[in-house]
């Protein structure tokens, strides 16, 4: 991890998009992180706002709280040499300088920003500009002059400190997210702001809001061999490392004959290749993706595409993540779907009833508690019993119900809906320990 040699962190303040809440809390469960803030956008603006508003929850606790801001989609192998950077920059931030972190160049890389070095300050340098990202020529003459970093993304920042200066050359950023925090409110261990002032701010990264205009802006160079993994061409780079002459990087089974420099990724069947050469090939239960890795970039015109269409691909996918584990669609056809359900250890899905649909449950794996009701909303004389492996049970359409597992193991179950009307917004929420909603517009169960 890469904050295990940095000194006196407090726990990871998270911010993310809600749809991604429960992935994100998942994520960091697995990762063993201890107990952190999640801080809801209702909706993405960019890392300005983002930044304001955990500026000002950061500021809750600590009156003089400085943030160490990284993107999730970073790779930093050296983590000592990172922690030595960071340390650096808490120098500079103590002096009152707001501090991004450059990567010194190993090769003439269009996909970056680049900055310009001003002069010495302590341990690293003014900020003389920021650079858009160049064309090849423009590209080797940055890395020739010696004058140029990457811009990675990564900042130190005094959190008092940047509020100013969003006041100071963004006020309407700063008036929107100040409104939006105002109207905060927690929900289980994640941070609701109000949605209505943060949805009517404007988009805008850090660089362009702020330092691209302040006078407290100052870079420290590192090499902790770091990569930006946000685009196919990256990931291969990555990958990579370490592989034979053919240049390929695999990932999960792949099988490849008189292929070179491909990136292939599977994640639930077989993929194959037969002479091809330099391609993108990513297979996931959503989707399969082919792109030449010179055009891997453009995939965001098919996403474009897809939000046009109303492709289910675009809203959600095959596995959805929820606060008690999470689902995952097998097969779905007029009039039936399955899926399987994954609980977590003391996880109990909300007392809930549908309209439209019935359910057959057959347990595979660990315990289930079952709790059902009389039918159509009645849910007096309710009753629970348990259903161990190879046991199955059956909920008419209109019958209250709830799932829950008791055990010390997850609980796996396949679900068999059946009905004229399978949308996931057919659900009558009663009661739940997660403090959602009494009616939900989707399977949170």
């Amino acid at each position: 991890m890469r904050l295990a040699h940095i000194e006196g962190c407090a726990s990871p303040l998270v911010v993310c998009n809600d749809e991604h809440r429960f992935l994100v809390a998942e994520q960091l469960q697995t990762a063993g992180v201890p107990a952190t803030t999640i801080l809801l956008e209702p909706i993405g603006r960019n890392t300005a706002p983002a930044l304001a508003l955990a500026c000002m929850t950061a500021l809750e606790d600590d009156d003089d709280a400085s943030l160490l801001v990284m993107p999730a989609d970073h790779v930093i192998d050296d983590h000592v040499a990172f922690a030595e950077a960071v340390a650096k920059g808490r120098d500079l931030v103590s002096q009152g300088q707001l501090v991004t972190f450059g990567i010194e160049p190993s090769s003439p890389h269009t996909g970056y920003g680049y900055i310009r070095r001003g002069a010495a300050l302590g341990a690293g340098f003014q900020v003389d500009a920021f650079v858009e990202k160049p064309d090849s020529e423009r590209a080797r003459t940055y890395l020739n002059s010696g004058d140029y970093l990457w811009n990675s993304g990564i900042f130190l920042i005094g959190a008092r400190h940047y509020l100013r200066e969003l006041s100071e050359y963004a006020p309407d950023i700063l008036e929107h997210c100040q409104a939006a925090y105002e109207g905060r409110r927690e929900d289980m261990d994640f941070l609701r702001i109000d949605p209505r002032p943060f949805t009517e701010c404007r988009s805008e990264s850090i660089d362009y809001a702020v330092m691209e205009h302040t006078q407290t802006a100052a870079v420290v160079p590192m090499d902790p061999g770091w990569s930006d993994i946000g685009s196919w061409d990256a990931i291969h780079d990555l990958k990579r490392r370490g592989a034979g002459e053919d240049g390929n990087a695999v990932h999960g089974d792949v099988l490849l004959h008189d292929s070179t420099g491909n990136l292939v990724r599977s994640e639930s069947r077989l993929v194959a290749g037969v002479g091809v050469k330099d391609l993108v090939i990513v297979e996931t239960e959503d989707a399969v993706l082919v792109a030449n890795r010179e055009h891997a970039q453009e995939t965001k015109q098919i996403v474009n595409a897809l939000k046009e269409a109303g492709r289910a691909e675009f809203q959600s996918h095959q596995s959805v993540y929820r606060p008690w584990g999470h689902y995952r669609a097998l097969v779905s056809f007029e009039g039936f779907q399955v899926k399987e359900i994954v609980v977590k250890p003391g996880g109990r899905l909300s007392l809930q009833m549908h309209h439209h649909r019935a359910e057959h449950w057959v347990v595979v794996a660990g315990t289930a508690r079952v709790t059902l009701g009389g039918g159509h909303g009645d849910s007096e004389s309710m009753r629970s019993f348990l259903l161990s492996e190879d046991e199955s049970t059956y909920i008419p359409l209109g019958t209250v119900h709830r799932l829950e597992n008791p055990g010390l193991i997850p609980l796996r179950l396949i679900e068999v809906q059946t009905g004229v009307y399978l949308g996931e917004d057919d659900i009558v929420r009663f009661d739940d320990i997660y403090g959602r909603t009494p009616t939900g517009v989707s399977h949170d169960g």
